[in-house]
């Protein structure tokens, strides 16, 4: 260990005074404003003598680094040094004096810096003018410094060779932390880009706010703010054109639309010409654009402006974002044919159903309809909605097995045509039930399940509570609703006001009660899908 650094008393005899000379008048002792807007890099001159401040300011007045000037703050003790730490983060360079309040107070503002803020980018410049207090020797070696002068030969060279070289250290040290958390961001949504998605809105507004973070990385230790956040949209080239199927709120308008005028002079020719030479993106200055062409010859366009230019990390970030996007691309369009499949096998079923039956005529759409949006109403996320959407018609299938006699029977069924109608369930369920795939899987349990109840007096095998698969429970109440809400050959209609009190009345016994108290809440929407067939999903 080694031996602490002894402590003596240091004062003045009497305290100086600070004079500025005439010329120099501006430089004050208030923070200097920045030279231009987030460009000045921030130094701390931490130091209990004021003509300290005015010739390190003096010295440095003309002192540039990267084409960006300084930006002083002045603090005359160790607590005002920790304030002005603590409110500006981004702070780049400390120039510290070990001797303030008390002989070690500049060490202690190390310790809390380093140790206490965790800051481990500003730089530290420690300058004494009472270097047997703290000998360089212990202090470099025990302290997290990045030089150590004697305030007796700080010459102005001297000053501004130490500045520099801390700067580029902050520079060099901010750059790499920025690569780090932009390759941590783009592996983050590594997951969300290649996972299947049914929305090409989510997942084009999923590429903005990807490539949206890696833009507003901090530059140089300057945090991007609310008013930095690029602006830009998403679009996709459809037979009309391409059409903007995402946007920021700055372009919020031109969703459904073409981008028109939106796209600076020129670009998308660029980004053609790059595109078939195997160069996705065009980045430069304030601009990341990419054009991404999917197999089946797809044209899907993203396009952000920056408030700053794009310096070095963000531009490389963007590049590997933008090659990752051209496989993502291709995935969606992929998983959406597969889906947009099974959609169609559905739909053909479905309306086998109802060349059926005269009962079931546009029953399954509707009954499709109103599930997802009880779905979204209990907060099922968007993919397990777009799964109740595709599922729920598919309740009635297995009555493709009813005689056509019992199935359009005009009058009361007797108990052994009863019998016939119950089994459209284990029907349904026996047509499903060899496949795989996890959308005619989860239709297999809606047919088999749709007439259970959730106090397990259903049929065929009186399943209660949460034993029902949930989108089982969703569909049952939809297709009640349905059934009663319009004419059969065997009764009519019934009005609003009694299909809601049948629906209440069967809370906790018939219905699960938190969907009866959802589709009660909104029951207005549900009696307006029934009458138009327009849905109300948010």
């Amino acid at each position: 260990m080694t031996a602490p650094i002894p402590v003596r008393r240091f004062s003045r005899s009497q305290p100086l005074k600070f004079a500025v000379p005439s010329e120099h008048t501006h430089f004050g002792l208030g923070p200097d404003a920045p030279n231009t807007e987030h460009a000045a890099w921030k130094v701390i001159i931490s130091d209990d003598d004021e003509d300290v401040h005015v010739v390190s300011r003096m010295l440095l007045r003309d002192f540039s680094f990267d084409g960006r000037k300084l930006h002083f703050l002045s603090a005359f003790s160790g607590a005002e040094t920790r304030r002005l730490l603590r409110d500006n983060p981004d702070a780049a360079v400390l120039i510290l004096d070990v001797v303030m309040e008390t002989d070690h107070e500049g060490l202690q503002v190390i310790r809390h810096v380093r140790e206490d803020l965790r800051n481990a980018f500003v730089r530290i410049i420690l300058r004494t003018g009472q270097p047997g207090l703290a000998p360089e020797t212990q202090v470099v070696e025990d302290y997290d410094i990045n030089d150590y002068r004697e305030k007796s030969e700080l010459t102005a060279q001297k000053l501004a060779t130490s500045v520099r070289s801390a700067l580029r250290a902050y520079r060099d040290l901010r750059s790499l932390d920025n690569s780090r958390r932009g390759l941590e961001h783009i592996i983050g949504a590594t997951g969300n880009l290649f996972a299947p998605h049914s929305s090409l809105r989510r997942f084009a507004t999923g590429i903005l706010d990807h490539a949206s973070a890696l833009i507003s990385l901090s530059q140089g230790g300057i945090p991007a703010g609310v008013l930095d956040a690029p602006t830009g949209f998403a679009a996709t080239r459809y037979e009309g054109g391409l059409r903007v199927v995402a946007a920021t709120d700055a372009y919020r308008s031109l969703v459904g639309h073409a981008p028109d005028d939106a796209l600076p002079a020129g670009l998308y020719d660029l980004l053609r010409d790059g595109a078939a030479n195997g160069e996705p993106a065009v980045i430069r200055d304030r601009t990341f654009a990419s054009l991404f062409v999917t197999r089946g010859g797809r044209e899907n366009l993203i396009y952000l402006s920056a408030a700053r230019p794009l310096d070095d990390v963000q531009q490389r970030l963007l590049r590997v974002l933008a090659t990752n996007l051209a496989v993502a691309y291709d995935n969606i369009f992929l998983a959406r044919e597969l889906t947009d499949g099974q959609a169609e096998l559905i739909q053909a079923l479905s309306d086998a159903v109802e060349t059926r039956s005269s009962e079931t005529s546009q029953h399954t759409g509707r009954v499709g309809r109103g599930a997802a949006l009880l779905a979204q109403l209990i907060g099922l996320p968007d993919d397990q909605i777009e799964m109740v959407r595709l599922v729920a018609p598919m309740h009635d299938l297995g009555k493709i097995g009813i005689p056509d006699a019992i199935l359009n029977k005009p009058g009361p069924l007797t108990p052994e045509e009863y019998k016939w109608v119950k089994a459209h369930t284990t029907i349904g369920h026996n047509i499903l039930k060899s496949s795989t795939r996890p959308v005619l899987v989860v239709a297999a349990r809606v047919c088999l399940e749709h007439h259970e109840h959730w106090d397990g007096s259903g049929y065929p095998q009186g399943l209660r509570g949460q034993d029902i698969h949930i989108v089982s429970r969703i569909t049952g109440l939809v297709d009640v609703f349905d059934a009663v809400s319009h004419h059969r050959p065997y009764k009519k209609a019934w009005p609003p006001e009694m299909v809601y009190d049948l629906i209440r009345n069967e809370r906790g016994r018939h219905f699960d009660p938190d969907m009866v108290d959802a589709m009660l809440d909104r029951f207005d929407d549900f009696v307006a899908l029934r009458d138009t067939g327009s849905t109300w999903l948010s």
